[in-house]
């Protein structure tokens, strides 16, 4: 299968660039990337700009595929993509979302600015690694029954709410207020459920983690200001996902696809893109089971929220409150509209950037635009921005979903020792909490694109603003 090369990357603007459809007769619209000319060799290191392609071979495709520039090698399509279907004649595909539905970032903003509480970011994080549990298969102090699991799938945060685990100011600044409707427990297998019934609450391994961190820069202080992100104001950042949960279904799902693609005789480009109709009994199963998923992970990003606030009164008081500022979705399906049209939007590693006076958004954010969450690579930095309208028009209201990876984690624990990236961050002043080494190296920054360049891009192409540029205090890992 042909493979692009740099000849066939035409530049539209300094940021965006196109594979235009007569790379390859399969192609049904072309590949669009974000990505600046330092980052465009980058993309030649892996399969990354063939997955994109290849995406825009699939049915009902609409406009063009792109990725952000944050794209690396995923399950068929690459991590930093987007790709919409028409809502009449389109698909759904459980590889196109991914295997951590819904992984995601929430940010809450403390009350208390940097010099105030430096002499306790270490008792912090020590506290909140006790409170939280992480590490791969590591389990929680709650094990769901079959009704609380049927709440769970079926409400996300909102259920959390009802037992006080959660504020209505939570569900407020929660994409989708935290429940995507029309999820049907149903669809999930019982391997899943069994999987989940004991994860809520924790943080799991790979790239997830939670950081203690302070606002280094603010760029609009108007909008920093209305939502408590003043310079040196303190913040933690929740990064995790739907865990076993979320994989299993995608596991159960991507097999399904692919019967689905033999019983239907359906050729594909690559089989990892396996597919249902939208309209199909099992297109709308597998929604129901990712809508499911989501919910799974809004609420366990709500309960993790719970953990860390109760850490936090331990150091500071019971005075020592927590105010979500936001939390975004990452690995998801959304039904949208743009140019008029309804379309199946999914975003692999891409979250959403939605702007001003935008119909999903709730109150508190239609005069300010949507808050973008975008984690760096652990112990660097993050960054807050806001969606802006030209994110409709280019990029199906989409942003990057942080760093991106340059390095395989095998390849990054053969390079990195975990011994010595934890120092060389407690160097920084950044305090370690960590449950392995190994995962330490795994996440090391070296294995990552920089975030900063990321996030110049797409300030540049106008789809998103920064805010805010928030630098670590202290890392809690599985």
């Amino acid at each position: 299968m042909k493979i692009p090369q740099k000849e066939d990357i035409k530049k539209i603007s300094d940021y965006m660039w196109e594979i235009s459809t007569e790379f390859r007769s399969d192609m049904r619209v072309p590949a669009r990337i974000f990505a600046s000319q330092n980052m465009l060799d980058d993309l030649f290191k892996d399969r990354s700009l063939w997955q994109l392609v290849n995406l825009t071979t699939l049915p009902g495709i609409y406009k063009y595929a792109l990725v952000m520039p944050d794209v690396h090698e995923g399950y068929g399509s690459p991590v930093g993509g987007v790709v919409a279907f028409d809502f009449e004649e389109g698909i759904v595909s459980p590889g196109i979302c991914g295997y951590d539905i819904n992984c995601g970032v929430r940010l809450l903003s403390s009350p208390f600015f940097y010099w105030e509480i430096k002499e306790r970011v270490n008792s912090l994080t020590e506290e909140i690694f006790k409170e939280v549990p992480s590490g791969l298969g590591r389990g929680g102090f709650w094990k769901l029954n079959k009704d609380e699991m049927k709440n769970v799938l079926e409400k996300g945060s909102r259920y959390l709410l009802e037992l006080g685990y959660a504020t209505e100011l939570d569900i407020e600044a929660t994409e989708s207020n935290g429940c995507l409707e029309g999820g049907d427990s149903e669809a999930v297998s019982n391997d899943a459920k069994e999987r989940g019934k004991n994860q809520l609450g924790t943080i799991g391994a790979g790239n997830h983690f939670i950081e203690i961190q302070r606002v280094a820069e603010v760029y609009q202080q108007d909008l920093a200001k209305k939502l408590k992100l003043e310079k040196d104001r303190v913040c933690i950042l929740i990064h995790c996902g739907s865990r076993g949960l979320g994989h299993q279904v995608a596991t159960d799902y991507i097999r399904n696809a692919l019967r689905y693609l033999d019983r239907k005789e359906i050729k594909l480009a690559d089989r990892e893109l396996a597919y249902f109709s939208y309209k199909s009994d099992e297109g709308q199963n597998y929604l129901s089971a990712m809508k499911c998923s989501a919910n799974f992970a809004f609420a366990n990003r709500q309960l993790i929220t719970f953990e860390v606030r109760k850490a936090f009164k331990k150091i500071f008081g019971k005075d020592a409150e927590l105010e979500q500022v936001y939390d975004v979705a990452h690995n998801i399906i959304k039904v949208e509209e743009y140019d008029g049209v309804k379309l199946l939007v999914h975003r692999k590693g891409a979250t959403r950037a939605f702007w001003q006076n935008h119909s999903e958004l709730s109150s508190k954010y239609m005069a300010i635009g949507q808050p973008i969450l975008i984690p760096g690579s652990m112990g660097t930095s993050s960054y807050v921005l806001i969606g802006q309208e030209l994110s409709g028009k280019l990029s199906f209201g989409s942003a990057p979903h942080g760093a991106g990876r340059v390095m395989s984690r095998t390849e990054a624990k053969k390079k990195i020792k975990g011994s010595e990236l934890k120092r060389e961050m407690e160097s920084r002043g950044i305090s370690v909490a960590a449950g392995s080494l190994s995962g330490l190296a795994e996440e090391s920054p070296v294995a990552y694109k920089n975030v900063t360049e990321v996030v110049e891009i797409v300030d540049k192409i106008g789809i998103a603003k920064k805010l805010v540029k928030l630098v670590p205090l202290g890392v809690i890992k599985g």
